[in-house]
């Protein structure tokens, strides 16, 4: 048996919010009913996974356990595009051979964007 990845699930404070921030970054639309306590973006095509968000009373404290990466053909473009959708850039990286930008979405979760190759 296989595993396949099915959704990506984020705890939030504003789960309508997020999604819109995430829809934008992903070129998705936001399923109707999106509110402040859950969101869903659903699979875009073979191999992308829905997105949900849930609204959880605690805040984020600590750096993620987990986080996703996203390769772009040109990095500091892309870089500069989500920081105009609401994300922070937090750090430039260039190690192995490998350059990525640690972002962080508007609630603070991290995520890397990979320079392809």
């Amino acid at each position: 048996m296989t595993l396949a990845l099915h959704h990506i699930v984020v705890d939030c404070e504003d789960a309508g919010r997020l999604a819109a921030f995430w829809s934008e970054v992903l070129g998705r639309a936001v399923r109707e009913g999106a509110d402040a306590a859950s969101a869903f973006i659903p699979e875009g095509g073979p191999g992308e996974a829905g997105w949900l968000f849930f609204r959880v009373p605690e805040k984020k404290v600590a750096k993620n356990r987990m986080h996703v990466d996203f390769v772009a053909g040109d990095r500091e473009a892309e870089v500069l595009r989500l920081v105009g959708l609401g994300a922070t850039l937090v750090d430039d990286h260039d190690e192995w051979n490998t350059r990525w930008s640690v972002l962080q979405d508007p609630d603070g979760n991290e995520f890397c964007v990979v320079q392809g190759r």
